[in-house]
């Protein structure tokens, strides 16, 4: 059986100030998430899945439709701040959506497969896809689960702070932990991150989630069950978010899951920030150039 692509583009776009997942950076008016679906059917993957919002469903599909048309199965599951267990009800502060580990939640229903989660925002090259497609083939299990990882120095914006989910392996390259920290920033030759009273400097070569997974769907009976326990905890909490990197993090040190950490030889940039958008656009037109990507992906 082929495996899925769940890309979770239903980010809000907070920094950014737009919907930047359909923002045009290809030569051809590619968006970023359509090198990620390019480089998934070039590996194998036989579906994808978005998860979108109703506030933009209409725009989104239609563009969609409209380039994937043929080219593969597509499919779609909407993440809405009222998406909770029975029996819990939306606090009427909480504004910002649940976070990445809800995003993948809302395709339960659909995926039955092994499984990749990726950012919709994140291009991730064709190594790496090429890397979790043969994870697939030979390690996926329901107790085995894989992330690609990146580089921390290789992962910021020069426009502000990201959201990274550092990591630490073992000399099998096993992750051992996982630290979501939210506030990254490289400060002359140093990285730091900052929360509150903390204040924290990073090794720039330490890997990093930059939310690039490879799942059994054994998954979903796990986000249920946290899910509801997170939000026993924190539903009052209006910025509270339930991470994907904290779940995984949390059955490796119950000892339900392992999860092994892929080195792809992949480059890795994103559109966090307005600024950031002319040096990806740079980026893919130099890849176009030297021949990885078609000048129309869909031409």
């Amino acid at each position: 059986m082929k495996p899925t692509l769940l890309i979770l583009a239903a980010g809000m776009g907070s920094r950014y100030g737009g919907l930047k997942q359909i923002e045009p950076v290809g030569p051809s008016g590619e968006t970023i998430l359509e090198y990620s679906i390019f480089d998934a059917i070039r590996a194998g993957f036989g579906k994808i899945i978005f998860v979108i919002r109703h506030s933009f469903a209409d725009e989104f599909i239609s563009l969609i439709e409209s380039k994937l048309k043929g080219k593969i199965e597509v499919g779609y599951v909407y993440q809405e701040l009222d998406d909770l267990p029975a029996g819990y009800q939306l606090p009427a502060s909480r504004v910002k959506p649940w976070g990445t580990g809800h995003a993948i939640l809302m395709a339960k229903d659909v995926i039955h497969e092994p499984f990749a989660a990726i950012n919709a925002d994140d291009f991730y090259g064709a190594p790496a896809f090429q890397e979790i497609a043969s994870f697939f083939r030979n390690g996926v299990s329901p107790t085995i689960y894989a992330m690609v990882g990146y580089l921390l120095k290789n992962t910021l914006s020069e426009f502000g702070t990201v959201s990274r989910g550092v990591c630490k392996t073992d000399r099998n390259d096993n992750l051992i932990e996982i630290n979501e920290r939210t506030k990254i920033a490289r400060e002359g030759n140093s990285i730091i991150y900052r929360e509150g009273e903390t204040e924290l400097e990073l090794d720039g070569n330490m890997p990093v989630s930059m939310n690039f997974w490879g799942f059994h769907p054994s998954l979903f009976t796990h986000l249920e069950s946290q899910f509801k326990s997170f939000l026993d905890e924190k539903i009052n909490v209006p910025k509270a978010e339930f991470f994907i990197p904290n779940v995984i993090f949390d059955l490796i040190q119950s000892g339900t899951v392992h999860s092994k950490v892929l080195h792809a030889d992949s480059p890795w940039f994103g559109v966090t920030y307005p600024d950031d958008k002319p040096f990806v656009t740079s980026q893919i037109h130099q890849l176009v150039g030297q021949g990885h990507y078609p000048e129309n992906l869909w031409g």
